[in-house]
């Protein structure tokens, strides 16, 4: 089992700059992938960043690419987010998630309980 608590979401003016961090507890490991993902009103789930555990190997969607940043530091076991140059579609309620797998591919088995983003224009 794996425990995933969110934090830092909030409203911000587009071209600002948000920190999302998730902490996790339980049985994490090396080979473990972390993952961010977020669901606009009305659109599915889709995966914007992840990383391995081991901090090796990261994964960016397109969307995002140059503009966040996924890090972990292993001695909080925590996972952050850093979001810079945000724009009003990057709205949506972002999720932290554990699982297993390659990227973009990974098997997502843990959620948190999501925490919301707005940007306004």
């Amino acid at each position: 089992q794996v425990q995933l608590v969110e934090s830092g979401g909030g409203l911000v003016q587009a071209g600002g700059s948000l920190r999302l961090s998730c902490a996790a507890s339980g049985n994490i490991f090396s080979n473990t992938a972390m993952g961010w993902l977020r669901q606009a009103p009305g659109k599915g789930r889709d995966l914007i960043a992840a990383i391995k555990w081991s901090g090796g190997t990261t994964y960016y969607a397109d969307s995002v690419k140059g503009r966040l940043t996924i890090s972990r530091d292993n001695a909080k076991n925590t996972v952050y987010l850093q979001m810079n140059n945000l724009k009003p579609e990057d709205t949506a309620v972002y999720y932290c998630a554990a699982g297993y797998g390659d990227f973009p591919s990974a098997v997502w088995r843990y959620w948190g309980q999501g925490t919301q983003v707005t940007v306004s224009s």
